[in-house]
């Protein structure tokens, strides 16, 4: 298969951040394949609007459908990967392929505490402050050219509550035999939490493969943008052909 006969990609963006996330991806996927980077309800241009993951499946399915080339390989990065499991379940006509990136670890369990104990937290802290400790621990760790549109278009700390809340408890391996496409489980080699479950989704799904991207962490596609996006597009371009 060339470029020219590969699937339409949607990209769907993590916590707190919005369509900028994937500005690295972007500038070099669209060469060759039709892309749209969505705003998930709560985030972006959508941050008026209330959280849910049936209206974030309705987004992805609303942007494949605006590309117009028929299923779409949609690649999701931690909360935007557990919608993409959820648009995966609910539309599964429009799916081609899915990547689950930093989006490989059961959401129920013992696991979950911390992180409903910070969804609790994060509505006591001003926005503001979270806005500067994000904008610095970014430009600290990232070049402008990777991190300059997330920051640009701000964090959605005011929705992370009800999208965490949601998730939570919601997602097992067990979801993955709900997909009916190839995937893509591409993790970050130190994202030891979101990638601690990728052999139990792996083996819940006949058609998933495992790959990391070297010494990267959470945010692989912040930490080796180059190597994310190859990822990408060689499973695009390795996709059977649906209708």
């Amino acid at each position: 298969m060339t470029a020219a006969d590969g699937p339409p990609i949607v990209l769907v963006h993590g916590t707190r951040f919005s369509a900028g996330q994937w500005s690295p991806q972007l500038a070099s996927l669209q060469q060759d394949f039709p892309v749209a980077a969505v705003d998930l309800p709560g985030h972006g241009t959508r941050s008026a609007q209330p959280w849910s993951l049936d209206a974030a499946s309705e987004v992805i399915a609303a942007a494949v459908d605006s590309l117009d080339r028929g299923p779409a390989l949609v690649v999701g990065h931690s909360l935007g990967g557990y919608a993409a499991l959820e648009f995966a379940r609910r539309r599964p006509e429009l799916l081609r392929g899915l990547v689950l990136a930093g989006a490989s670890v059961s959401t129920t369990g013992a696991w979950a505490i911390p992180y409903r104990w910070v969804a609790g937290l994060v509505p006591r802290i001003p926005a503001d402050r979270l806005t500067r400790w994000n904008d610095r621990l970014l430009r600290r760790l990232y070049p402008p050219e990777v991190v300059g549109a997330t920051i640009r278009a701000g964090y959605a700390f005011h929705t992370l509550p009800a999208a965490w809340g949601e998730v939570l408890g919601r997602f097992e391996a067990d979801a993955m035999r709900h997909v009916d496409a190839p995937v893509l489980i591409l993790n970050g080699e130190k994202d030891t939490v979101f990638r601690s479950g990728e052999r139990e989704f792996a083996r819940a799904h006949g058609r998933a493969r495992i790959e990391l991207i070297p010494r990267a962490r959470h945010l692989a596609n912040f930490d080796d943008p180059g190597a994310f996006t190859d990822a990408v597009r060689r499973f695009a371009l390795h996709l059977p052909v649906r209708g």
